[in-house]
């Protein structure tokens, strides 16, 4: 789904292993193992999901020689609920989300 903060278009996508219908993105993630559920928080590869250069530089997440990441915030935890701005490269609490986020339908 789509959402704006600060005046930029984002998207968001709310963690839930009960969702039936996740965006194609989210899909894609699962199947490449860049997002897994281990008991019920989700894993994520955060370098992977949305690979800029230039963002994964300014995080800190560079590649390696064998198409690998290393750096720092390669992985982040989400709880179900919580929202995965994958523009921004964050996970954002849903009480934090609808303080700072608007949706667009």
């Amino acid at each position: 789904m789509k959402a704006k903060l600060h005046g930029k278009i984002v998207e968001v996508w709310q963690v839930s292993p009960h969702d039936k219908t996740p965006p194609l993105w989210v899909k894609d993630a699962f199947a490449k193992g860049y997002l897994r559920w281990i008991d019920k928080r989700l894993l994520i590869v955060m370098p992977a999901l949305s690979p800029s250069t230039v963002a994964n530089l300014k995080l800190g997440m560079v590649g390696t020689l064998g198409g690998g990441f290393c750096g720092y915030a390669m992985y982040v935890m989400a709880d179900s609920g919580d929202f995965l701005d994958v523009t921004d490269h964050r996970v954002v609490s849903a009480r934090k989300f609808f303080k700072k986020y608007q949706l667009i339908n």
